[in-house]
C-alpha cells in the first residue's frame, strides 16, 4: 500500500466551507470529507475515475471532488469540490 499526503486547494477549502453552511446535514457533509481524506491517503492512483493526466474524478456522497495525483511525490492535491 502506497501512502500519499493529501492537501486541500485553498479555493476546494472554501468550496467545502461553503456547501458545509449552505446543507441542511452538516453531519453528511463532515463525514464525506473526512472519508475523503482517509480514502485519499492510500493509493490515490487508484481512487475515483481518470479524467485526464493526473487529474481524476471521485464522488463520495454527498460531495463529487476532482483531485491530482503526484506520484512521485507521493501527494494528492484536492482541486474542487461540490455536490455530487
Amino acid at each position: 500500500m502506497t501512502r500519499y499526503t493529501v492537501v486541500w486547494h485553498d479555493d476546494a477549502q472554501n468550496q467545502l466551507a461553503e456547501i458545509w453552511m449552505n446543507v441542511s446535514d452538516r453531519q453528511s457533509v463532515t463525514l464525506a470529507a473526512n472519508a475523503i481524506d482517509r480514502q485519499l491517503a492510500d493509493d490515490a492512483s487508484t481512487k475515483g475515475t481518470a479524467v485526464e493526466g493526473d487529474l481524476r474524478l471521485a464522488i463520495v456522497p454527498p460531495l463529487r471532488l476532482l483531485f491530482a495525483v503526484s506520484q512521485a511525490d507521493r501527494l494528492v492535491r484536492i482541486l474542487d469540490i461540490s455536490l455530487a
